[in-house]
């Protein structure tokens, strides 16, 4: 009978508490199409493949899971990809809309969710298990320590919900931190009032030195401007007591 180690390289630990696994897949609001990342031994995919409404495909690196999962699963053969979720090009996968699903290593999570808003067109909803501290980050709102990059970044596209929280003993090895399962839905926002890559590049600046109020920090970003703008909003405040709302109109000002 197959079985998997965890891999430390792969960041993995495998959920074993099912009262868990099955809460974090009736969060799942979508039906239809649903991409699982890294299901590994299978805790979610069991309980994904029992709904017959979800087009269910599944993405796994590791060699070992994936042939646990056909030997388990073997109905999932035709939907299973051996392949690395962050090199994998999620449209040739589903064309359409689609659910994402799954839970998320904990050393590349930052990267998953940089994929996720480069798809974000296509990915209506996201339930994800993290690392607690990166679900407060992503979930909290301005002024607090830990708002941050992809707190802005993320809650600019969807609304992010904290759904509850996952404790050391859930899990095969058991992590050193605890894990937290949060929702995304993406809101009505169809684009930014502002150019996106400005709006990112002002996000990541400004807090990249968040203990500079934002006129210190955007200085590298003023300098390569052709003009200065007659007027910056902002200027004396730190990024964490902005809302998106506001780094939109921050960018929009050196934008004029």
């Amino acid at each position: 009978m197959q079985t998997v180690r965890p891999k430390k390289a792969l960041g993995q630990h495998f959920l074993t508490d099912q009262g868990v696994a099955q809460a974090i897949v009736e969060a799942l609001r979508s039906h239809g199409p649903v991409l699982e990342v890294g299901p590994g031994t299978g805790v979610l995919t069991r309980y994904l493949l029992q709904d017959p409404s979800l087009a269910l495909k599944v993405v796994e690196v590791d060699s070992e899971s994936v042939r646990y999962l056909l030997e388990h699963y073997p109905k999932l053969a035709p939907a299973l990809y051996e392949a690395d979720f962050l090199k994998l090009d999620l449209a040739k996968v589903f064309p359409g809309p689609f659910a994402l699903i799954g839970n998320f290593p904990y050393n590349i999570s930052s990267q998953i969710f940089f994929k996720i808003l480069d798809y974000r067109g296509q990915i209506p909803e996201v339930v994800c298990m993290v690392q607690k501290e990166v679900a407060e980050r992503i979930a909290t709102g301005p002024g607090s320590k830990t708002y941050g990059i992809l707190s802005v970044l993320l809650q600019a596209w969807y609304d992010i919900e904290y759904l509850f929280t996952v404790g050391e003993g859930a899990f095969l090895p058991p992590p050193k931190v605890k894990s937290a399962v949060i929702r995304l839905t993406r809101n009505v926002r169809s684009a930014l009032d502002c150019d996106e890559a400005l709006f990112r590049k002002v996000v990541k600046t400004t807090f990249n030195q968040r203990r500079k109020t934002i006129r210190n920090s955007l200085k590298p970003i003023l300098a390569t401007l052709p003009k200065l703008p007659a007027y910056i909003p902002y200027l004396d405040a730190r990024p964490e007591q902005l809302s998106v709302e506001e780094f939109v109109e921050l960018t929009k000002s050196l934008s004029l």
